[in-house]
């Protein structure tokens, strides 16, 4: 079990005093709501969280923080503030708002609440030992659960992210009916040779493309693996009824393959990119004819 999920199991365990602490608690809160997010407001402003915030949009968002912090205090529904986390993680993200920014400002929250606590009970000790135990464990909970939540989405945001630009380093270009280009610009590991294929397989069924070819002259090197990889990706490509041109060997790429010994048999290479377009249009039957009524052969 996670953070997350301990967190909702032990909720209740956590706060056996929850019944006659909590309410009082969560209406002092309440009470003094305007005052209390001030305070926070200061004390954010005063550790230069934010930044990437407008001085509206920080106190709109604090505003539904406290409110939803105070509203998880008086229900302990984890799931409802796990859900909340993730909406707030949306929207603030894409500001530039950073992971520590976020624990930072609910931690502040957590301190100026208790801070309010113990000067309205301070002179009732027993009370306030009493309070603090039952309102601690809840706000530390709290923290971890948007903590947890704020990292996991963000997470997914640089995973989306890293996702788009492997798809943009390595588009499937359709240049005219069945006939795809796929260029390659910087380094070509294991993993983006992978996620390579997955793409020009898509694009051949996509497109339903008799040939592609592979432009590799913005690629500065090639090691076995994937140029094995390469040799792959034209069997597979095969399979699907398509033949695979590569362009653009560099003499120092041509060297490699050759030093290591790949099996090139399978690879149809061609020296330049508009070469290779022009082999394709061949093997797709296409002629073309000059301005002087001559026809390429």
């Amino acid at each position: 079990m996670n953070d997350i999920g301990q967190s909702a199991a032990q909720w209740a365990t956590a706060q056996p005093d929850r019944s006659g602490l909590l309410p009082e608690l969560v209406e002092h809160l309440r009470r003094h709501r305007s005052k209390l997010h001030e305070d926070w407001i200061t004390r954010i402003r005063g550790s230069k969280l934010l930044g990437a915030m407008t001085e509206r949009e920080m106190v709109d968002e604090t505003a539904a923080v406290y409110d939803n912090y105070v509203e998880v205090l008086e229900t302990g529904s984890v799931e409802e503030l796990q859900r909340y986390a993730r909406d707030l993680s949306e929207r603030v993200i894409p500001r530039g708002v950073e992971t520590f920014e976020v624990v930072s400002i609910v931690l502040l929250l957590r301190d100026v609440l208790a801070r309010s606590l113990f000067q309205k009970y301070q002179h009732d000790f027993p009370l306030l030992n009493r309070i603090l135990d039952a309102y601690e464990p809840a706000a530390n909970r709290i923290a971890n659960t948007v903590a947890v939540s704020f990292v996991e989405e963000r997470e997914r945001v640089i995973r989306q992210q890293q996702d788009a630009l492997r798809e943009l380093s390595t588009p499937v270009l359709p240049v005219r009916e069945r006939l795809l280009i796929m260029p390659i610009i910087g380094i070509l590991d294991s993993e983006r040779a992978t996620q390579l294929t997955e793409q020009l397989l898509n694009g051949i069924h996509r497109h339903r493309a008799l040939v592609v070819v592979i432009d590799i002259t913005g690629a500065p090197e090639v090691d076995v693996a994937v140029a094995n990889h390469l040799v792959q990706t034209v069997d597979a490509s095969r399979l699907m009824g398509a033949s695979v041109i590569i362009t653009g060997v560099s003499p120092r790429i041509a060297q490699t393959l050759v030093t290591l010994g790949v099996d090139l048999s399978k690879m149809n290479t061609i020296g330049d990119l508009q070469s290779g377009l022009e082999e394709a249009e061949r093997l797709l039957g296409f002629v073309v004819t000059r301005k002087d009524g001559s026809h390429r052969p």
